[in-house]
């Protein structure tokens, strides 16, 4: 399999929330710890995912991944349910791992790209490198970690929820605070500046 695949990896999507989820919410909002550990561990290795790939330093990438639940479960109040739990989450994540890299002076950086920590990032053509493919070479690894350092935290945030966990234009504009337009914007940008960046792959990739 060469590294840019035709076809994007097809999953199932749920429209909202189950009724499962509403129910395991309604008590959740009654402060009931016990239906709030069905949320985290629904919800837990997608939120460490997105906040590990967010942030350079794995014991921060914890710390926020707690963070994450705590703020969740201390205001499950204000969840009002015009956006899905799951986008909700996403957006106190992207929101905490914002502010732990300006707390730390820099951007948030992305951790190495390791097969089977379920990486693949689209290309401009929404077309997925395979991290696994025999045909990734670790010196490929590499120039796709930094090119996707290099971007900033609004880019990345939006490159990592559309392409990574899958989430629709709508549901990101939910979870980023921002116009359906400008999702649309930030990745068609994220996308270019990595094809920029890995464009001597992309064309000895081409000619193979």
């Amino acid at each position: 399999m060469g590294i840019l695949l035709n076809n994007m990896r097809t999953t199932v999507r749920h429209s909202g929330d189950s009724a499962l989820d509403r129910t395991i919410i309604s008590r959740c909002k009654n402060r009931d710890a016990e239906a709030f550990s069905m949320i985290v561990d629904q919800y837990q290795a997608r939120i460490y995912g997105f906040v590990r790939r967010m942030l350079r330093n794995t014991e921060d990438a914890e710390d926020v991944a707690q963070e994450v639940f705590i703020k969740a479960f201390e205001n499950f109040d204000r969840f009002d349910g015009r956006a899905s739990l799951s986008t909700w989450l996403f957006k106190i994540a992207s929101n905490l791992c914002i502010d732990r890299a300006r707390k730390r002076g820099r951007r948030p950086e992305l951790v190495s790209l390791e097969p089977g920590n379920g990486e693949g990032i689209h290309d401009a053509a929404d077309s997925r490198w395979d991290p696994q493919s025999s045909a990734v070479t670790s010196e490929m690894e590499q120039a796709i970690e930094e090119a996707l350092a290099q971007l900033s935290e609004k880019l990345r945030s939006v490159l990592l929820l559309h392409d990574l966990e899958e989430l629709s234009y709508e549901e990101i504009s939910k979870a980023v605070g921002i116009p359906v337009g400008t999702v649309k914007s930030r990745l068609f940008l994220a996308r270019n500046q990595l094809q920029q960046a890995l464009k001597r792959y992309l064309i000895g990739e081409a000619r193979q």
